[in-house]
């Protein structure tokens, strides 16, 4: 038993000792039945007429093999005048005409001055236009002399997407200075408080008397959405309330700015105290103008 296992399965190294406890296991905890037992010493150890069957059928696998392999490899004729293959070649070569337009454009374009890329859709159109250009790169990748020239290249690739999927470039170029350090949700509260400011002053004048039509074109505005009509008796009333309510959003407007004015410059301070405790005194001492 122990030569026919290790003609069976070489790669495995099992002791006779091992392999007869493994046998004797099995048999005890009855975990096959035998039927089962007698199904797995037959293909185990097979018969002689399975063996001339098997010899049989191998020359008969091998002609099926080889005619399998004659009919791949058979070389198949398309008819060139196919209106399909003919659109597709033209497709293609519109393509190719873009990627090269593309690629010298790039080249002669300094870097500061190139567009900026669009964010682009993976849709299965935008992944076969990426797919038709890959083999059209290999030319151009294979001539690179320089990263410089790679990235010319590359960039212009992406400019060739954009132009065939349709997508917009932008013409201005990229933004050479930096960026401001005021987040944006700060710019946003500080152009809300100019407007109120504004419109505080136009109902100021309107309660003052001032009638001009501009005056009243943004009265009008002010309380759109609402009943409140200027030609009501306690109109008054109504443009006080609405100035009350303008000069309370401005204050709590102020006060969130405030906080994280305040916030930001404890967490600057302690920045500071942790790398440079001198400095930070210094600036503490320095009167605030």
């Amino acid at each position: 038993m122990h030569r026919f296992f290790a003609e069976l399965e070489p790669s495995v190294t099992v002791t006779e000792q091992n392999l007869a406890d493994r046998v004797r296991y099995i048999l005890r905890s009855n975990t096959f039945d035998v039927t089962e037992l007698e199904r797995l010493r037959r293909e185990a150890v097979p018969t002689s007429g399975e063996n001339a069957a098997a010899e049989d059928a191998a020359p008969q696998l091998a002609e099926q093999t080889a005619n399998v392999d004659a009919a791949v490899n058979t070389p198949v004729v398309v008819d060139s005048d196919d209106d399909g293959t003919v659109a597709q070649e033209l497709e293609l070569e519109q393509m190719r005409s873009t990627l090269e337009e593309a690629i010298v454009e790039t080249r002669s374009t300094p870097l500061e001055n190139r567009p900026r890329l669009p964010c682009v859709a993976l849709s299965k159109r935008n992944r076969a236009v990426v797919r038709a250009l890959n083999p059209m790169l290999v030319t151009y990748l294979e001539a690179s002399r320089d990263l410089c020239e790679t990235d010319s290249i590359l960039f212009g690739a992406a400019m060739a997407v954009c132009r065939i999927i349709g997508a917009k470039l932008s013409t201005a170029g990229r933004a050479t200075g930096q960026t401001s350090d005021i987040p944006a949700w700060r710019i946003r509260i500080e152009e809300r408080i100019a407007k109120a400011r504004a419109l505080i002053g136009r109902l100021i004048c309107f309660r003052s008397g001032n009638t001009r039509p501009r005056i009243v074109r943004t009265v009008r505005m002010a309380f759109a959405g609402t009943n409140v009509s200027l030609s009501q008796p306690d109109i008054m009333q109504k443009l006080t309330e609405r100035i009350d309510d303008l000069k309370q959003r401005i204050a709590a407007w102020g006060k969130r700015i405030r906080r994280y004015t305040e916030r930001s410059t404890r967490s600057n301070q302690n920045r500071l105290f942790q790398s440079d405790q001198k400095r930070l005194y210094k600036s503490l001492e320095r009167p605030i103008g």
